[in-house]
């Protein structure tokens, strides 16, 4: 059982929330506003805090690195915007996911266990995705027990995306962190996806391994 802090202005959305949450048998607390979010999240210390952005009195863009600096606990913004850059701002300041309302409880819950799952497992170095296994400590990728070789920047690319399995990691997290130094085109990356599709899931169907977040970014893909 994980608790979680629920921070939604609208009492129907906390109560459905609450009762999906409650049915996981998670505990569960709730706030209504930012300055209610913040007194919550310090006093208790959650596992995980579902996050919205339309707050009375302040934007809750604003929590999101301040929620995030504590790495032990999993942050999902669940919230009525979806324009790209409102997605792309939360991803890049710290959050693990973005899930858009309308949305689906059971949906909600299997992100929800992916982001839990990868604070219990941050210190282990083999991630398993589909039939693929990467060992980070040994820079070595198997597919059905088969060693695949990858290229220096294909291993990078892959590497990052394995130490956040289930999350999103946006273009500009990847190209910062791989490429770094100067100022590397997005076609780059799509190369780079490109080719570890082809090495990795082929003949699996394109995406069941390394999903793409249009215009965000992409997530390595595990069973929830």
């Amino acid at each position: 059982m994980a608790q979680i802090l629920i921070v939604d202005d609208e009492p129907a959305i906390r109560r459905l929330l609450r009762q999906a949450l409650e049915r996981a048998g998670h505990g569960v607390a709730e706030a209504a506003d930012a300055r209610a979010a913040l007194a919550a999240f310090e006093r208790q210390r959650p596992d995980a805090v579902l996050l919205d952005l339309g707050l009375p009195g302040r934007d809750g863009l604003e929590l999101v690195p301040v929620i995030a600096r504590e790495r032990s606990i999993a942050l999902l913004v669940v919230s009525a915007r979806e324009t790209t850059d409102d997605k792309v701002a939360a991803l890049d300041l710290g959050a693990d996911d973005y899930i858009t309302k309308p949305f689906d409880s059971e949906e909600l819950l299997a992100r929800l266990r992916v982001a839990l799952r990868r604070y219990d497992t941050d210190a282990q170095m083999v991630v398993e995705a589909e039939d693929v296994t990467i060992d980070l400590s040994r820079h070595m990728v198997c597919r059905m027990g088969a060693e695949i070789h990858l290229t220096r920047k294909e291993f990078a690319v892959l590497a990052m995306l394995a130490e956040h399995p289930g999350r999103v990691v946006t273009h500009k997290q990847i190209l910062a962190r791989v490429w770094g130094g100067y100022d590397p085109k997005i076609e780059y990356l799509r190369i780079v996806i490109r080719n570890l599709r082809q090495k990795l899931e082929s003949p699996a169907p394109i995406g069941s391994l390394i999903g793409n977040e249009l215009g965000i970014g992409y997530r390595l893909r595990i069973k929830s």
